[in-house]
């Protein structure tokens, strides 16, 4: 079978350091921190106190009012994130076969809030007066539903909850399904908004979240001092377009998907292998699929959460696919600015891959001050660095032992 070219077309995103993909590019840029104090609800009775909010967030300044109320607030952030990405693209939905047009977007948790209100409102009025809008606002594929609604694309949709890999799923699944002939063109991506008292309990009573109360020193994956992730929230969404459609109409390249790796560790509900094979497979296949050697990576946005495990684990799956090559190339993490976003963050994660690709751009860890023994390699610490940068890969690693990798290149005519 031919393997078709893909490329991204068109990008979108609304995180806790921008309202759109070039405002969250620019934050990072800046080495901006997306951390700060839990404002959704009153966190004064929990452990947790901080988290990554999309910050200054009203439905109404993106949405109609009317749409708005039927929307959990992550299919929102995937409404928003998909517009601009179509906007982004200029794709002429008149003039492209809708057929051949499909949607891919993950949520790892979904309309959590709704499932606690209606709860309440189930206890005080009776189960069967909830609203009649409660499934279809909480179900986790509704984002995915009602980006393909807005954007008219008939081929498939569907959903992938891999928990934090979904993101990256979501990319490197429409990815494969363009690449062997199935479509021309998909929107595909993450989005979560899960802070709630419920879910941040959840996450704290199985000792996965910091409970620093320092946005310094919460989110510092590699640091010697990390003690758990910081939640957050937000979508990304990219158009991926086979490369002869996306030419025949002029359109602009952010960098071309090469490559992606899917594993499972099959080893433990939360906890990753402890040498990071999983990941590692992920990443080696991920190289095989874009058949390029280690040595042509120049840089890896790690899935880096600030947990112990995670970011020791992940260090040995970089040295294990890469051996020598590792001490060379650069690794860093974007979550220490936007924090941990779940299904969204791979998705959100490969966008900045691709605009360091586009920039020649390396992305630092900030907030890094202890080094760690176990987590060795360039992190690109506090000050991101200009760099000619040709492969980037972006890992995920998710609850239930679900690994992706995606493998970028830069766009050159």
């Amino acid at each position: 079978m031919e393997r078709r070219r893909v490329v991204i077309t068109g990008i979108g995103a609304i995180t806790p350091i921008g309202h759109t993909a070039k405002e969250s590019w620019l934050s990072v840029r800046g080495g901006v921190c997306g951390v700060g104090p839990i404002t959704l609800y009153d966190p004064a009775d929990q452990k947790v106190k901080l988290a990554a909010e999309v910050k200054d967030y009203r439905d109404e300044d993106f949405l109609d009012k009317k749409e708005a109320k039927h929307m959990a607030r992550f299919t929102q952030f995937a409404i928003i994130a998909a517009r601009e990405a179509l906007s982004d693209s200029g794709l002429d939905r008149e003039q492209t076969n809708l057929d051949r047009c499909g949607v891919i977007v993950s949520s790892g948790i979904g309309g959590m809030r709704n499932t606690e209100d209606e709860h309440d409102r189930g206890l005080s009025k009776g189960f069967d007066r909830v609203s009649p809008f409660y499934i279809p606002m909480a179900i986790c594929n509704m984002a995915a539903g009602r980006v393909a609604i807005e954007a008219g694309f008939r081929g498939m949709c569907t959903c992938p909850v891999t928990a934090c890999a979904g993101g990256t799923n979501a990319v490197g699944d429409a990815f494969h399904y363009i690449r062997d002939g199935y479509a021309d063109a998909m929107l595909c991506g993450g989005a979560e908004a899960a802070f709630t008292q419920l879910s941040v309990g959840g996450f704290t009573s199985m000792k996965a979240l910091t409970a620093s109360e320092d946005p310094q020193r919460a989110s510092i994956p590699f640091d010697a001092e990390r003690s758990g992730f910081v939640m957050g929230e937000g979508a990304g969404i990219l158009l991926l377009e086979e490369l002869s459609h996306a030419q025949a109409r002029g359109a602009k390249i952010y960098a071309e998907m090469v490559g992606y790796g899917a594993t499972c560790d099959a080893y433990h509900m939360t906890a990753p292998l402890p040498g990071g094979e999983g990941g590692a497979k992920a990443m080696a296949m991920a190289l095989a699929d874009a058949d390029v050697a280690p040595e042509q990576v120049d840089y890896i946005n790690a899935h880096g959460t600030s947990t112990h495990l995670n970011d020791a684990g992940e260090t040995n799956a970089v040295k294990a696919v890469f051996g020598d090559w590792a001490y060379r190339l650069a690794i860093s993490s974007t979550k220490s600015m936007t924090g941990h976003m779940l299904g969204a963050a791979g998705a959100v994660e490969a966008i900045f891959s691709a605009l360091a690709l586009r920039d020649g751009f390396l992305p630092a860890t900030i907030n890094y001050r202890q080094p760690d023994p176990e987590c060795d390699l360039d992190v690109v610490p506090n000050e991101g660095r200009e760099a000619a940068i040709h492969y980037a890969l972006s890992n995920s690693l998710g609850f239930g032992g679900h690994n992706g990798s995606l493998l970028l290149k830069r766009w050159e005519e």
